[in-house]
């Protein structure tokens, strides 16, 4: 019996478009002058330019070299922890002054809120940060949906194509693999969950079925009633 539901973002309770046409183009459009303000006077902005520091090779006195590597990384869709926080940074200035609303899609908010209202405890894996997580939900356009989500998992605890990733996450919730039904929209991902037992649903929202023959759900009522036939 599924207990828990650990789910994706990206092409899953949101659209891909979002993610890609209004998130990264800010962050891209305004990493620079963020970092550059902030980057002397915050330490959780220094921090995470010293682990860029790390990574590239670039000096940490370099503000404008690790500007251009986190730069570099954003149009390479890198999935770098300390891009993934800046990002996550950035992006709640743009929450926060009305920019955009996170983008989920109405079916899962529905969902969410009536699988929380039964019992089931809901958790978030993304390889976006843990906090750009918790600001597409708080400020989504079907309103502050974090109330419903007892956690949020995110690169830190490893990559999401790596089964060790979700050993890992099942320590940390502390139940049997198979209670737990992990939602996403890429294969791989589902692959690497599968193979520490866990559950798994493949959600193909937009485009034709793939012919890999694994079965796919169009959207989070389809996920339901698997989750009401066990």
């Amino acid at each position: 019996m599924i207990r828990v539901v650990l789910t994706d973002i990206e092409g899953t309770t949101s659209s891909l478009s979002f993610v890609h046409d209004v998130l990264f183009p800010y962050a891209a459009e305004n990493m620079e002058a963020f970092v550059r303000y902030w980057h002397q006077d915050n330490p959780a902005v220094r921090e995470q330019l010293d682990a860029v520091a790390e990574r590239s090779g670039v000096s940490a006195d370099d503000i404008s070299g690790l500007i251009e590597v986190l730069q570099s990384w954003i149009r390479e869709d890198r999935k770098e922890t300390p891009l993934k926080t800046l990002q996550g940074m950035v992006w709640q200035q743009g929450y926060q002054t009305g920019a955009f609303h996170g983008h989920v899609y109405p079916d899962a908010a529905e969902m969410i809120w009536h699988w929380h209202d039964r019992g089931l405890r809901l958790y978030v894996y993304s390889s976006g940060s843990v906090k750009a997580q918790k600001l597409i939900f708080g400020h989504s356009e079907q309103g502050d949906l974090t109330p419903f989500f007892s956690g949020y998992f995110d690169t830190r605890v490893g990559a999401k194509r790596d089964p060790e990733s979700y050993r890992k996450i099942l320590a940390q919730l502390g139940v049997e693999p198979e209670t737990v039904l992990f939602l996403s929209d890429v294969e791989a991902e589902l692959e690497a969950a599968e193979s520490q037992g866990i559950r798994t649903a493949w959600v193909v929202r937009e485009g034709s079925v793939p012919e890999s023959g694994r079965p796919v759900v169009r959207d989070f009522t389809e996920v339901d009633e698997l989750l009401k036939h066990g």
